[in-house]
């Protein structure tokens, strides 16, 4: 068995672990990404997270490889609106952004922020360029796509067939962030 990897937000007061290998490490580009990440990092206290060219890395887990170990009564989600399929939970002590969670989804895209700088992972691939202005520079350091490559959905299809289809069901939130 793999040793956990002890994660947190940036004042200590939410804790979590996550076993094993991420299913990928990648930076997203998508205008909800963006939009979401600027309004997140304006917050009071909030880390700076984004790049230099406004995406947001993520470290995707398995949900069943993800827990929680302190402060789950100060995490809230945010939607950037009401019907909006996906939610970002934030640790409401330091506004540190914890996790992105897709409806329906058996992964939780962890950001980067969590890890330690000097073990923060690498990204392995840029995503949802398309959603870019015009005329915007990225460095040439990592794959990159228009949109979300085969390889992305091949590893997140084979970490859901490992996991036997399971959808485990996040309950570790308590409320709305309104930002």
């Amino acid at each position: 068995m793999t040793q956990a990897t002890p994660l947190g937000c940036v004042c200590g007061q939410v804790q979590l672990a996550v076993d094993g290998a991420p299913i990928v490490t990648a930076e997203c580009h998508c205008n909800s990404c963006r939009a979401a990440g600027a309004r997140l990092q304006a917050l009071p206290s909030a880390p700076s997270f984004l790049e230099p060219h406004g995406g947001t890395r993520f470290v995707l887990y398995r949900k069943d490889r993800v827990r929680f170990l302190k402060g789950t009564d100060l995490l809230k989600e945010f939607r950037l609106t009401p019907e909006a399929p996906t939610r970002r939970v934030v640790a409401t002590c330091c506004n540190t952004p914890v996790f992105l969670e897709f409806k329906n989804g058996h992964w939780l895209s962890l950001y980067d922020c969590l890890w330690p700088a000097a073990t923060r992972p690498t990204p392995e691939m840029r995503t949802m360029l398309s959603d870019l202005p015009a005329g915007t520079q990225l460095p040439g350091d990592v794959p990159s796509g228009k949109r979300h490559s085969l390889s992305f959905f091949a590893r997140l299809l084979g970490a859901w067939i490992a996991m036997g289809f399971r959808v485990p069901k996040i309950t570790v939130v308590h409320g709305e962030l309104q930002v």
